[in-house]
């Protein structure tokens, strides 16, 4: 049977450390998605990404995201608006990184950047004018398909 994968460089290092980040792509009712731009001092700074951030030990990935919702965007989420959507899985310098991408059209309160963090309201089809973290770019192209 032939190999029909296209050929990439992929690097697999199982001495990296796994970090795993819950990420939600928030879509309002104009079926425009939030993106927030990293902040100066972060690594990535300046760099545009889906919302949400470290899962803590001990905590699920939903938990984590309605934790950061509050605390970077002081919204509030359900878990059972949150839908498993997609995931990234990238191999950085020092790390490699398992982000689960949640949809999410439902929340309470007005979105505020807590953090000074720049925010942004953007179709899908226009995401791909952003600079965006390297995990990111496959889940930007599931979300242009879905959306």
């Amino acid at each position: 049977m032939e190999n029909d994968c296209p050929q990439a460089t992929v690097r697999i290092d199982t001495a990296l450390p796994i970090i795993l980040v819950s990420a939600i792509a928030l879509i309002d009712l104009e079926g425009r998605v939030l993106i927030a731009q990293r902040p100066k001092g972060k690594s990535m700074a300046g760099m545009w990404e889906f919302p949400g951030g470290k899962v803590e030990t001990g905590e699920i990935p939903e938990a984590a995201l309605i934790r950061e919702c509050k605390e970077e965007l002081d919204i509030d989420v359900s878990a059972s608006c949150l839908a498993p959507f997609a995931f990234a899985s990238h191999t950085y310098d020092d790390f490699h990184l398992l982000m689960p991408l949640y949809l999410c059209r439902k929340w309470e309160g007005l979105i505020r950047p807590m953090e000074g963090q720049a925010v942004k309201w953007v179709r899908p089809l226009d995401l791909g004018a952003y600079d965006m973290p390297p995990a990111d770019i496959p889940l930007v192209a599931m979300l242009r398909d879905f959306i």
